[in-house]
């Protein structure tokens, strides 16, 4: 990555698996908040999620890259080196080892709706800014949400928030865009044997450079 790319968007997820919504989400956000890249956070394992149909990570992250293919995205399991699963520890550790970069964490309204759940939401809040993308059929349940009230303090345009020569937090950007109906559990649904696709010989994480196959991570 050269040194102008510091402006970086984090969209985490199981990615079980990656789809055009998350590529087409991908790409609005890079031109409607001006940012060099989105790496996509490919998460070992969401405590807010039953593990039951879980794809192995070698395989989401596989999927991941193709779908991200020529496009500046960057896919990575790089939590995996954390030690924790909570996004709050996941993003504090990013800074810590990028502090050049500046972040704002991507995540959709359906998100936003549960974010109170969050383990210390209020300290991602203060960690970087957020940006939220529209889901259908999430909006106006987000808008009441416990989190969603929190923030409106914290609220800024997108052109406000762009233009800004240094990133604060808390921020919080609302976004919104054609909606874009698929979802992965769908995929899944149509497609139950997709991993399998995906499933022989290792990976290389994209930001590590490590290889990811069935023995883990290992040092390139």
């Amino acid at each position: 990555m050269t040194q102008s790319s510091n402006r970086i968007g984090l969209l985490g997820g199981s990615f079980n698996p990656a789809h055009g919504g998350h590529r087409r989400i991908s790409l609005f956000v890079l031109d409607a908040l001006g940012l060099d890249e989105v790496w996509w956070l490919v998460s070992p394992g969401n405590p807010l999620k039953p593990k039951a149909g879980m794809a192995p990570l070698v395989a989401r992250m596989k999927a991941a890259q193709a779908m991200a293919r020529r496009a500046p995205i960057r896919v990575t399991a790089i939590e995996r080196e954390f030690g924790s699963p909570y996004t709050i520890d996941t993003l504090r550790a990013l800074r810590r080892r990028y502090p050049k970069r500046e972040f704002v964490w991507l995540m959709g309204s359906d998100n936003l709706l549960q974010f109170h759940r969050w383990k210390d939401w209020r300290g991602i809040a203060r960690t970087m800014p957020i940006a939220v993308i529209a889901r259908p059929g999430y909006d106006a349940h987000a808008d009441a949400s416990p989190a969603s009230a929190w923030f409106r303090r914290y609220n800024v345009s997108a052109a406000t928030f762009r233009n800004r020569g240094e990133w604060s937090a808390p921020s919080l950007v609302n976004l919104r865009f054609d909606p874009d109906p698929r979802s992965a559990t769908a995929i899944r649904r149509a497609d139950p044997n997709w991993a399998d696709r995906f499933a022989d010989g290792a990976v290389r994480d994209q930001l590590t450079h490590r290889l990811i196959g069935s023995a883990g991570a290992q040092p390139a």
